[in-house]
Order: C-alpha cells, then sequence, then structure tokens
C-alpha cells in the first residue's frame, strides 16, 4: 500500500480517536519516542511527552466533546519518513452545557514506521491559526460549516 495513502488512512483513525473521546486510542498514533510541542505547553520528550499529552486530552474530553475536522494540505515523503501539515478545525462542545467552542490550529506532524511496519507520529507541533485577510476578504474558516451553509 502507497505510504501517502497508509496516512491518510491514519489520519480518519487519529480524527475518530478525538471525535469518540477516546484518549488510549489518540495516544497509539504517537511513537514511544515522539516529541510533543503543542502550543502552550512544555515541550515533551518520549514517555514524559506522552504522558502529558495523555493528561491534556483527558482533561479536554472529560469537559468537551469534541469534532475535530482536519484539513491535510499535503503528505510529503522525506526518506522514510513522511511529512503532513495543514490545519485541525476543532469544534468543543462543552459537556455540561453552552455554546460550542471553534479553535483552529495549524499543525505539522513526522511520522515514521516502527519496527512493527506501523507509522506512528514520531514529531508533532501545533500553534493557533491567525485569519488572514487580503484585499478586505477573510478567509473561510471551519469548513464543515460554510459546507454545511452553502447546502441549507
Amino acid at each position: 500500500m502507497d505510504a501517502v495513502y497508509q496516512i491518510n488512512v491514519a489520519k480518519t483513525e487519529f480524527r475518530e480517536a478525538y471525535n469518540t473521546g477516546d484518549v488510549a486510542r489518540l495516544l497509539a498514533f504517537f511513537d514511544d519516542a515522539a516529541v510533543d510541542m503543542s502550543e502552550s505547553f512544555p515541550s515533551g520528550f518520549g514517555a514524559r511527552g506522552k504522558a502529558g499529552l495523555a493528561e491534556r486530552v483527558a482533561a479536554l474530553f472529560a469537559e468537551y466533546s469534541v469534532q475535530l475536522v482536519p484539513i491535510v494540505m499535503d503528505i510529503v515523503p522525506c526518506g522514510d519518513r513522511m511529512f503532513d501539515y495543514g490545519w485541525h478545525e476543532f469544534t468543543l462542545t462543552p459537556k455540561a452545557g453552552g455554546a460550542p467552542v471553534r479553535v483552529r490550529q495549524r499543525y505539522m506532524e513526522l511520522w515514521a514506521k516502527n519496527p512493527s511496519g506501523d507509522w506512528k507520529i514520531l514529531f508533532y507541533m501545533n500553534n493557533q491559526d491567525v485569519r488572514n485577510e487580503f484585499n478586505g476578504q477573510r478567509n473561510t474558516w471551519f469548513l464543515s460549516e460554510a459546507a454545511a451553509n452553502s447546502n441549507s
């Protein structure tokens, strides 16, 4: 199977891990030696980084129902690794009630095959996206909403 296709399949499963609130399923995508450079958190390396990520997503899933829409800009082969980048659009619905919170992040992932032949995230970095403006026009965010509105 083509490596780009395999990463696309993995991103679909990654999305479903978020959308089902499954911490273990999400962590399974990260290599044991992964580097986590998530915005606003200390850099995490290996087991300590994975533990920090587990705590953060467990807290997120406890407070919110999460809907992730990954927008993959490109998946680029880099020797025996794959570089993937784009945006993650999160809709966070508070479990205690209230209006949904929308968060859009830019991300970059470096994937590598582990000894079992499975693609795992070796390096993860994200930061808050900043809306672009050109000639007074602001770009569209949350494409899933734009598509739903155009069908109404």
